[in-house]
Protein backbone atom coordinates (compact mmCIF):
# COMPACT_ATOMS: atom_id res chain seq x y z
CA UNK A 1 0.00 0.00 0.00
CA UNK A 2 1.40 3.41 -0.98
CA UNK A 3 2.14 5.91 1.78
CA UNK A 4 -0.15 8.92 1.81
CA UNK A 5 1.44 12.35 1.46
CA UNK A 6 -0.52 15.60 1.86
CA UNK A 7 0.45 17.83 -1.07
CA UNK A 8 0.19 21.63 -1.28
CA UNK A 9 1.44 24.10 -3.88
CA UNK A 10 1.82 27.37 -1.98
CA UNK A 11 2.59 29.48 -5.06
CA UNK A 12 4.75 32.57 -4.47
CA UNK A 13 5.25 32.89 -0.71
CA UNK A 14 7.60 34.73 1.64
CA UNK A 15 10.49 32.57 2.88
CA UNK A 16 9.96 33.25 6.60
CA UNK A 17 6.22 32.54 6.38
CA UNK A 18 6.94 29.26 4.63
CA UNK A 19 9.67 28.34 7.12
CA UNK A 20 7.23 28.95 9.99
CA UNK A 21 4.63 26.77 8.24
CA UNK A 22 7.19 24.02 7.75
CA UNK A 23 8.08 24.21 11.44
CA UNK A 24 4.39 23.88 12.34
CA UNK A 25 3.91 20.76 10.20
CA UNK A 26 7.22 19.35 11.43
CA UNK A 27 6.21 19.85 15.09
CA UNK A 28 2.79 18.27 14.52
CA UNK A 29 4.41 15.16 13.07
CA UNK A 30 7.07 14.90 15.81
CA UNK A 31 4.41 15.42 18.51
CA UNK A 32 2.28 12.65 16.97
CA UNK A 33 5.27 10.30 17.08
CA UNK A 34 5.91 11.14 20.74
CA UNK A 35 2.23 10.53 21.62
CA UNK A 36 2.28 7.19 19.83
CA UNK A 37 5.33 6.11 21.79
CA UNK A 38 3.97 7.26 25.17
CA UNK A 39 0.55 5.72 24.64
CA UNK A 40 1.75 2.58 22.89
CA UNK A 41 -0.50 3.36 19.91
CA UNK A 42 0.17 3.12 16.18
CA UNK A 43 -1.76 6.10 14.79
CA UNK A 44 -0.48 6.96 11.32
CA UNK A 45 1.76 10.01 11.39
CA UNK A 46 1.23 12.62 8.65
CA UNK A 47 3.55 13.21 5.69
CA UNK A 48 3.57 16.47 3.74
CA UNK A 49 5.10 17.78 0.51
CA UNK A 50 5.11 21.49 -0.30
CA UNK A 51 5.91 23.26 -3.56
CA UNK A 52 6.68 26.97 -3.30
CA UNK A 53 8.33 29.81 -5.15
CA UNK A 54 10.07 32.43 -3.00
CA UNK A 55 10.85 36.10 -3.53
CA UNK A 56 14.63 36.67 -3.68
CA UNK A 57 16.25 35.27 -0.52
CA UNK A 58 19.59 33.89 0.64
CA UNK A 59 19.70 31.27 3.39
CA UNK A 60 22.70 30.04 5.37
CA UNK A 61 22.76 26.55 6.87
CA UNK A 62 24.13 25.56 10.27
CA UNK A 63 27.57 24.67 8.92
CA UNK A 64 27.68 27.64 6.56
CA UNK A 65 30.23 30.43 6.36
CA UNK A 66 28.75 33.94 6.29
CA UNK A 67 31.71 35.08 4.15
CA UNK A 68 30.14 33.11 1.28
CA UNK A 69 27.53 35.90 1.08
CA UNK A 70 29.33 38.50 -1.04
CA UNK A 71 27.06 41.49 -0.39
CA UNK A 72 26.10 43.56 2.65
CA UNK A 73 22.66 44.51 3.98
CA UNK A 74 22.46 47.64 1.84
CA UNK A 75 23.28 45.73 -1.35
CA UNK A 76 20.73 43.05 -0.43
CA UNK A 77 18.09 45.76 -0.06
CA UNK A 78 19.02 47.19 -3.45
CA UNK A 79 18.48 43.73 -4.97
CA UNK A 80 15.17 43.36 -3.07
CA UNK A 81 16.55 40.26 -1.39
CA UNK A 82 16.39 39.03 2.20
CA UNK A 83 18.73 36.83 4.25
CA UNK A 84 18.16 34.19 6.95
CA UNK A 85 20.32 31.88 9.03
CA UNK A 86 18.39 28.61 9.23
CA UNK A 87 18.49 25.15 10.79
CA UNK A 88 19.17 22.93 7.78
CA UNK A 89 22.47 21.37 6.82
CA UNK A 90 24.69 22.81 4.14
CA UNK A 91 26.12 26.24 3.41
CA UNK A 92 24.56 29.22 1.62
CA UNK A 93 21.93 29.00 -1.09
CA UNK A 94 19.60 31.27 -3.03
CA UNK A 95 15.87 31.00 -3.69
CA UNK A 96 13.92 33.20 -6.04
CA UNK A 97 11.29 33.50 -8.75
CA UNK A 98 11.61 30.90 -11.50
CA UNK A 99 12.81 28.25 -9.07
CA UNK A 100 10.76 25.28 -7.88
CA UNK A 101 11.41 24.75 -4.19
CA UNK A 102 10.20 21.49 -2.67
CA UNK A 103 9.83 20.86 1.06
CA UNK A 104 9.02 17.23 1.95
CA UNK A 105 8.07 16.96 5.63
CA UNK A 106 8.10 13.20 5.91
CA UNK A 107 8.15 10.76 8.79
CA UNK A 108 10.85 8.47 7.44
CA UNK A 109 9.60 5.75 9.82
CA UNK A 110 6.79 5.48 7.26
CA UNK A 111 9.32 4.92 4.46
CA UNK A 112 12.87 3.95 5.50
CA UNK A 113 15.18 5.25 8.23
CA UNK A 114 18.18 6.28 6.14
CA UNK A 115 18.97 9.94 5.48
CA UNK A 116 21.49 9.13 2.75
CA UNK A 117 18.90 7.04 0.91
CA UNK A 118 16.42 9.90 1.32
CA UNK A 119 18.81 12.41 -0.27
CA UNK A 120 19.75 10.01 -3.08
CA UNK A 121 16.07 9.47 -3.93
CA UNK A 122 15.41 13.22 -4.00
CA UNK A 123 18.35 13.56 -6.38
CA UNK A 124 17.01 10.68 -8.48
CA UNK A 125 13.60 12.36 -8.66
CA UNK A 126 15.21 15.49 -10.13
CA UNK A 127 17.49 13.54 -12.49
CA UNK A 128 14.56 11.54 -13.89
CA UNK A 129 12.60 14.77 -14.36
CA UNK A 130 15.45 16.43 -16.24
CA UNK A 131 15.90 13.31 -18.39
CA UNK A 132 12.39 13.95 -19.73
CA UNK A 133 13.77 17.21 -21.14
CA UNK A 134 16.71 15.41 -22.75
CA UNK A 135 19.29 16.38 -20.12
CA UNK A 136 21.73 13.92 -18.57
CA UNK A 137 21.89 15.07 -14.96
CA UNK A 138 24.21 13.44 -12.44
CA UNK A 139 25.44 13.37 -8.88
CA UNK A 140 28.83 14.90 -8.05
CA UNK A 141 30.76 12.81 -5.54
CA UNK A 142 30.79 14.40 -2.10
CA UNK A 143 28.48 17.24 -3.18
CA UNK A 144 24.74 16.91 -2.52
CA UNK A 145 22.48 18.08 -5.32
CA UNK A 146 22.09 17.56 -9.06
CA UNK A 147 24.66 18.57 -11.66
CA UNK A 148 25.36 18.61 -15.41
CA UNK A 149 28.67 17.69 -17.09
CA UNK A 150 30.19 16.32 -13.88
CA UNK A 151 33.95 15.75 -14.10
CA UNK A 152 34.46 18.34 -16.84
CA UNK A 153 35.49 22.02 -16.76
CA UNK A 154 31.85 22.80 -17.61
CA UNK A 155 30.32 21.19 -14.50
CA UNK A 156 27.34 23.20 -13.29
CA UNK A 157 24.69 22.78 -10.61
CA UNK A 158 21.01 22.88 -11.51
CA UNK A 159 19.46 21.74 -8.22
CA UNK A 160 20.58 22.44 -4.65
CA UNK A 161 19.58 20.38 -1.62
CA UNK A 162 19.71 20.84 2.14
CA UNK A 163 17.65 19.03 4.75
CA UNK A 164 17.13 18.77 8.46
CA UNK A 165 15.88 15.65 10.26
CA UNK A 166 14.92 14.97 13.87
CA UNK A 167 13.28 11.77 15.15
CA UNK A 168 13.37 10.71 11.47
CA UNK A 169 11.10 13.61 10.46
CA UNK A 170 12.47 15.74 7.61
CA UNK A 171 12.14 19.38 6.62
CA UNK A 172 13.69 21.80 4.11
CA UNK A 173 14.48 20.08 0.81
CA UNK A 174 15.51 21.01 -2.74
CA UNK A 175 15.56 23.97 -5.12
CA UNK A 176 15.46 23.31 -8.87
CA UNK A 177 16.36 26.18 -11.20
CA UNK A 178 13.75 26.25 -13.97
CA UNK A 179 13.53 29.89 -15.09
CA UNK A 180 15.88 31.34 -12.50
CA UNK A 181 17.72 34.68 -12.78
CA UNK A 182 21.29 33.41 -12.38
CA UNK A 183 22.60 36.92 -11.70
CA UNK A 184 21.62 36.45 -8.06
CA UNK A 185 24.03 33.52 -7.75
CA UNK A 186 26.88 35.97 -8.38
CA UNK A 187 26.10 37.54 -5.00
CA UNK A 188 27.30 34.44 -3.13
CA UNK A 189 29.59 31.41 -3.32
CA UNK A 190 26.89 28.78 -4.02
CA UNK A 191 26.92 26.10 -1.31
CA UNK A 192 30.46 27.26 -0.51
CA UNK A 193 31.76 25.70 -3.77
CA UNK A 194 33.96 28.21 -5.60
CA UNK A 195 34.97 26.39 -8.78
CA UNK A 196 31.64 25.32 -10.30
CA UNK A 197 28.93 27.25 -12.11
CA UNK A 198 25.15 27.27 -11.70
CA UNK A 199 22.59 26.82 -14.46
CA UNK A 200 18.84 26.81 -15.07
CA UNK A 201 16.62 24.53 -17.15
CA UNK A 202 15.46 27.29 -19.49
CA UNK A 203 19.06 28.10 -20.44
CA UNK A 204 19.96 24.46 -20.98
CA UNK A 205 16.99 24.11 -23.32
CA UNK A 206 17.65 27.41 -25.09
CA UNK A 207 14.23 28.75 -24.14
CA UNK A 208 13.04 32.05 -22.74
CA UNK A 209 10.76 30.22 -20.35
CA UNK A 210 9.89 26.63 -19.40
CA UNK A 211 6.39 25.70 -18.20
CA UNK A 212 6.74 25.42 -14.41
CA UNK A 213 3.58 23.37 -13.98
CA UNK A 214 4.89 20.76 -16.39
CA UNK A 215 8.09 20.39 -14.38
CA UNK A 216 6.12 20.14 -11.15
CA UNK A 217 3.94 17.37 -12.56
CA UNK A 218 7.02 15.38 -13.54
CA UNK A 219 8.64 15.87 -10.12
CA UNK A 220 5.45 14.75 -8.42
CA UNK A 221 5.20 11.62 -10.57
CA UNK A 222 8.79 10.56 -9.92
CA UNK A 223 8.47 11.24 -6.19
CA UNK A 224 5.39 9.02 -5.97
CA UNK A 225 7.14 6.18 -7.81
CA UNK A 226 10.47 6.39 -5.97
CA UNK A 227 8.94 6.78 -2.51
CA UNK A 228 5.99 4.42 -3.20
CA UNK A 229 3.77 7.31 -2.17
CA UNK A 230 0.40 8.76 -3.14
CA UNK A 231 -0.30 12.50 -3.02
CA UNK A 232 -3.61 13.43 -1.43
Amino acid sequence: MNKRVHFQDLGLKDYKETWDYQELLFKETVDAKIRNRRQGTAVETPNHFLFVEHPHVFTLGKSGDISNLLVDEKQLAEKEASFYKINRGGDITYHGPGQIVGYPILDLDNFFTDIHQYLRLLEEMVMLTLAEYGLKAERSQGETGVWLDVGTPFARKICAMGVRASRWVTMHGFALNVNADLGYFDLMVPCGIKDKAVTSLHLELGKTKVDMDGVKQKLRHHFEVLFEAEFI
